[in-house]
């Protein structure tokens, strides 16, 4: 006789497969080791009182936790009025955001599941950094990656994703492996038994980030804390796989150790001062999914609310930069900036982020380069250091294969003038302001270089006082390039203007084997080395090279004199460039 069917049966009375949900796992951080403190320490105390928000101790078959769930109705979306009048019907649809947290313990640690929009109930301050890629880059599969999001190390706080639907090998998401931190990282996992894959027919696929690990998990007591438990096994093993290595490279510091409180005050004497190479705008993890749609801010710092509808990292440190030592760092800390997804603040898209976390900085000393992003200082290990510095002084050793003239110090010798000067020269053309048109282009115009080399260099000029400006230079040449490669008809411009411009020129049309010269000179003419150059430029350059290298193109970098020429290098044996007094 079949036995009586439950919940959690067939109608013949066997148990189902234990069923499993994807689910956002934190693990949280205990204030002291080994506490055992009230759960509701975890969550933000305005939830835990809030109306329309329940709270509930949960203990359930060897599950201890807490269950905090509700529902925000702000009212009607701030883009009724606008469609309204559009359309001439009323319109009054509301905004609903529904919020679910679990707060569980296990013998080893503490952990925050999410549904909905519960993420916002976590007190962030408790969340254990840097979580979802130590389990990630511990059972990943190698050839089986999905998705990479990464943070450039530089002063644009760029972030860059790339999807593989079908998974491939983490090398082929073209990971420079230095100069970026991988803040999130997506694809099967290997050698895990979760309960999504207990019946062996398929395999689990996680998101690690940052912050959290978005994966499927048991929806029962029991299976639940099987997978947290088969979470933690992951998380002891020692070392990373050994593809994975590099990734966790980047270290987090400890926000109170020494250190950390060291690079505060560097930070903070950064703010104060005018010069901002070294400081840029980055969005916060946690904000990245929803940046796109936002359509304004909410900025409060330093008892000033604004609510502007673009950041500009200016505008941060302006807001600080008058106030005394120890006090810029910590109002920034103390500010906050919230994302709306319209221009009235009524449809929120993040929580209150502190204002820190929109900004990135570096200090570097002799042996380590210390990257601040999202709030937390990151230590970039010697081994890295090395590998940008060898890249770096390879880039740099490379024979310059162009004349270039002093830049000296006089009225009206700008921009302009210098290309002038360099153009003036045998074999030479200028290129500067004789942009390139195409359908491609949609009406704007493109400016491949600011002067041709007398064997068809690509001459890119650019003095600098900050790493902005040369970032702007290396997007130049890498633009130029990208256009020439793909669009016919800019590289059959370009050539037309140079027959007009230079008949008989002896630039290869095809293009096939290209050179790009960034000639760079520095404040006060200061000699281009490894210590003169911004590290956040420096990082930016090389992934420039990486970039052009791989189209082909040869990349030679040019340091301008105030007082010297630098002459090209002899021909056939490349003798070093050679510089002359003008």
């Amino acid at each position: 006789m079949p036995k009586p069917a439950t919940p959690n049966s067939r109608p013949d009375g066997r148990l189902k497969f234990p069923p499993t949900r994807k689910t956002s796992v934190y693990r949280l951080r205990d204030t002291k080791q080994g506490s055992d403190e009230d759960l509701r320490a975890y969550v933000l105390a305005k939830y835990l009182d809030r109306a329309g928000f329940a709270t509930h101790a949960v203990d359930k078959d060897g599950l201890r936790g807490l269950l905090v769930s509700g529902t925000i109705a702000p009212g009607p979306a701030d883009w009724c009025e606008v469609l309204s009048i559009l359309s001439g019907n009323t319109v009054t649809e509301a905004n609903q955001t529904a919020l679910g947290l679990i707060v569980v313990r296990t013998d080893a640690a503490t952990y925050a599941l999410t549904y909905g929009m519960g993420h916002l109930m976590i007190d962030p301050e408790r969340i254990d950094p840097g979580f979802g890629i130590e389990f990630a880059v511990r059972c990943l599969s190698e050839e089986s990656v999905t998705k990479v999001r990464r943070q450039l190390m530089d002063a644009r706080g760029r972030m860059d994703e790339n999807f593989a639907t079908a998974g491939e090998h983490i090398r082929g998401f073209g990971i420079e492996q230095f100069g970026e931190i991988v803040s999130q990282i997506s694809g099967k996992i290997i050698g895990v038994p979760l309960t999504f894959t207990r019946d062996g027919k398929r395999a689990a696929h996680i998101t690690g980030s940052d912050r959290s690990i978005k994966m499927h998990v048991g929806s029962t007591p029991e299976s639940l804390l099987h997978d947290l438990r088969q979470i933690e096994e992951v998380c002891a093993r020692p070392t990373p796989l050994p593809e994975f290595e590099f990734i966790a490279q980047v270290r987090p510091l400890d926000p109170k150790s020494e250190k950390a409180q060291d690079l505060d005050g560097c930070l903070d004497v950064m703010l104060g001062e005018a010069d901002q190479n070294r400081v840029g705008l980055a969005v916060p993890s946690e904000c990245r999914d929803r940046y796109e749609f936002a359509e304004s801010f909410r900025v409060s710092i330093a008892g000033n609310v604004g609510q502007p509808t673009e950041l500009d990292v200016d505008d941060l440190v302006a807001a600080v930069r008058h106030l005394p030592d120890n006090d810029r760092l910590r109002t920034l800390r103390k500010g906050r900036i919230e994302m709306f997804a319209g221009t009235d603040g009524a449809d929120r898209l993040s929580r209150k982020v502190p204002a820190d976390h929109w900004l990135t900085a570096e200090v570097s000393d002799d042996v380590v380069h210390y990257f601040y992003w999202q709030g937390r200082w990151y230590e970039i290990g010697a081994n890295y250091l090395n590998v940008i510095e060898q890249r770096f002084a390879e880039l740099l050793a490379q024979p310059v294969s162009v004349d270039l003239p002093p830049w000296t110090k006089a009225t009206g010798h700008d921009e302009d003038w210098y290309n002038k000067e360099i153009a003036g020269q045998d074999g030479y053309v200028l290129l500067d302001k004789k942009t390139i048109h195409t359908k491609r282009l949609r009406g704007g115009g493109l400016e491949i270089a600011d002067a041709l080399g007398p064997d068809g260099q690509f001459i890119c000029v650019k003095k600098a006082d900050k790493t902005a400006e040369l970032n702007h230079l290396f997007a130049q040449g890498r633009v130029a390039f990208e256009t020439l490669r793909y669009d016919r008809e800019a590289r059959g411009k370009l050539l037309a203007k140079l027959d007009r411009l230079a008949p008989g020129h002896p630039l290869d049309p095809a293009l096939s084997s290209p050179t790009v010269v960034y000639a760079i000179m520095l404040k006060d003419g200061v000699p281009l080395t490894s210590q003169s150059l911004f590290a956040f430029a420096k990082v930016s350059l090389l992934h420039t090279a990486t970039a052009l290298q791989g189209m082909g193109v040869r990349v030679e970098i040019a340091s301008i004199s105030r007082t010297h020429s630098t002459i090209r290098a002899g021909s056939p044996d490349e003798r070093p460039a050679r510089t002359k007094v003008a």
